[in-house]
């Protein structure tokens, strides 16, 4: 099995998201990771997919029919030495007078935050990669998690060469 990121450049428009999760469903793909979001150019939205592939179920057949779908722009897969991917984690963790200080030790060896403290528990924030993340919650797992949500990850490909150049002026194009 292997994992492949695609960043899909899409029209900002109603149900295309469902769209296309209907089609990795349909394939019998099982989608590890979405995140979506707007682009710098309002009416184009990124969607980052991370998928596994097994070796029966060549991923080029999936991503030749995205290119079919109407509000579809580009689709490039981002290679993980090409690319610069980032997850977020939120995580509650218990917390008392006695351990918070061991907390906070964690907290600063992997360069997150405490976005909120109480007397029961502390609100860290991390970003990385899921290895890292993976890792701190590994630490803080014997203090006791509270509560835990975690973004899909998000990724750019290195370099000054940007996906949604041309894909904007094809865009302007149809228009």
């Amino acid at each position: 099995m292997s994992k492949h990121t695609l960043s899909v450049l899409v029209e900002n428009t109603p149900g295309i998201l469902a769209r296309i999760a209907a089609l990795f469903s349909r394939r019998g793909f099982n989608i590890d990771s979405l995140a979506v979001g707007v682009t710098e150019h309002p009416e184009i939205s990124r969607i980052t997919i991370v998928v596994n592939v097994i070796e029966e179920l060549p991923l080029e057949q999936v991503t030749k029919q995205l290119n079919k779908l109407v509000n579809v722009l580009k689709i490039v897969e981002l290679e993980a030495g090409s690319a610069v991917q980032r997850e977020l984690v939120l995580v509650k963790v218990r917390a008392d007078n006695e351990t918070r200080s061991q907390i906070v030790e964690i907290v600063q060896l992997f360069r997150a935050k405490t976005v909120d403290v109480s007397p029961e528990a502390v609100t860290i924030e991390a970003t990385g990669s899921s290895d890292k993340l993976s890792a701190m919650l590994k630490m803080l797992e014997p203090y006791g998690i509270k509560e835990l949500v975690q973004s899909g990850t998000i990724a750019i490909g290195r370099g000054s060469r940007s996906i949604t150049d041309r894909s904007l002026r094809a865009l302007d194009r149809s228009a």
